[in-house]
């Protein structure tokens, strides 16, 4: 019996079983011969390419990245181009002070010494990375040094750590009165306290209280109250966390006036924030003191393990000062700990805050020698790698002093 399959030179088809076998299951055989397979991959592929040329078309008429001149923005003649010029109001060689904290930063492994003080590499590289250059402020050397270097930057920078008492405790508050000061006299003179530096402002500003409209004089015993139990503990070490908006905050003039609205909602959302620290403030504390209320707008709140709200974020009402109870350096610049976020989310909060800082410290008015910066910059020191420990700072830039202990 003849073969119903169109004959193949190069191969013989094997018969499907759902297809006719004879002529007289199918009397149109003969006159419609079957379709090869070649012929029916030739059907397929028109309608998947009239697929993937929609496709395309489609993604050619999504938001095509244009530039300046496809847009017609700027001169038609490329050569007749002027740069912009700066604002003469700001000074764009911003540096900033930041203090250093009792120890090695490695729990004496790196040094044992009584008098020796640290900053992390982070912190300076979190501030060079938004275009300012820094000034260690070494807290336990001569007094007259450091204000006279206080008045060498921009601005202020308080780092993390665990001192709380003593001589670090008097030189922040004495610091934080200078800010004060600089700012009430006319000049933008910004603060950012991180971790410890939040806990220490906490401390301070609770037990002051205000003079003169917002003007706050530490010196003045009429305006001092003690209130030392102001912070709660919390279960907050070495933790990823969101930030979540207190109700109609107001982010304008704020750390996070610049940030995208995605990344805004993402802080909410995704754990992109460093938390370390086992104290705090709950809002309902800070609202109750008039001192702390009055100072600072609370812009953010996180939950520690166990889920215990408190304060994240502080903005001051009448002053350039921000603090942050985590840590917004960790996220870029260091790796010990694998609860630092390293997503690109993290590193552009990251970026955010520090370029907020460097903008913050550029309206400042203070201009003083360039030889007398150059001479102090932290470039003349040189960070020690501890981060093969596995725990800790990746890099710490380590002080060692004469005691002060006379003092």
């Amino acid at each position: 019996m003849p073969s119903h399959f169109p004959t193949n030179p190069t191969s013989t088809p094997t018969p499907n079983s759902d297809e006719p076998t004879s002529s007289s299951d199918n009397p149109n055989a003969a006159r419609s011969p079957k379709t090869t397979p070649s012929e029916m991959w030739n059907y397929l592929w028109i309608p998947f390419l009239i697929s993937l040329s929609k496709e395309l078309s489609s993604a050619k008429a999504q938001s095509p990245i244009l530039l300046p001149s496809q847009l017609g923005v700027g001169p038609s003649d490329s050569s007749s181009t002027r740069c912009t010029a700066l604002d003469p109001k700001l000074n764009y060689r911003p540096v900033i002070g930041i203090l250093s904290h009792p120890g090695d930063g490695a729990s004496g492994r790196l040094s044992n010494a009584s008098t020796a003080s640290y900053i992390a590499a982070s912190y300076v590289k979190f501030v060079e990375a938004a275009g300012a250059r820094v000034i260690p402020l070494i807290y336990n050397e001569p007094p007259d040094v450091l204000f006279q270097k206080l008045n060498l930057v921009n601005g202020v920078l308080f780092t993390g750590g665990w001192a709380k008492s003593g001589l670090y405790y008097d030189i922040v508050e004495r610091i934080f009165q200078k800010i004060i000061e600089k700012n009430d006299a006319g000049d933008h003179f910004p603060l950012y306290a991180t971790c410890l530096g939040f806990e220490l402002l906490t401390m301070i500003i609770s037990k002051l209280i205000a003079c003169h409209s917002h003007s706050f004089n530490l010196n003045h015993l009429s305006c001092q109250l003690e209130n030392k139990k102001i912070l709660e503990s919390f279960s907050a070490e070495n933790m990823a966390s969101t930030l979540q908006f207190t109700e109609n905050t107001i982010i304008e003039g704020t750390v996070f006036q610049r940030f995208p609205p995605d990344l805004l909602k993402k802080l909410s959302t995704d754990c992109i924030v460093m938390q370390n620290h086992h104290y705090g403030i709950s809002p309902e504390r800070l609202q109750e003191n008039p001192n702390l209320s009055s100072f600072f707008k609370i812009l953010t709140t996180s939950t520690d393990k166990d889920n215990k709200v408190y304060v994240s974020t502080v903005h001051a009402y009448s002053y350039p000062v921000t603090a942050f109870q985590w840590h917004p350096e960790k996220n870029a610049f260091e790796w010990a700990s694998p609860m630092i976020p390293h997503s690109e989310d993290a590193i552009q909060v990251t970026q955010h805050v520090a370029n907020f800082l460097v903008s913050e410290a550029r309206k400042s008015l203070n201009r003083p020698p360039v030889r007398n910066v150059l001479d102090n910059l932290i470039y003349n020191y040189s960070p020690t790698f501890c981060g093969k420990a596995g725990n800790g700072f990746d890099e710490v830039y380590i002080f060692t002093q004469p005691s002060l202990s006379h003092l």
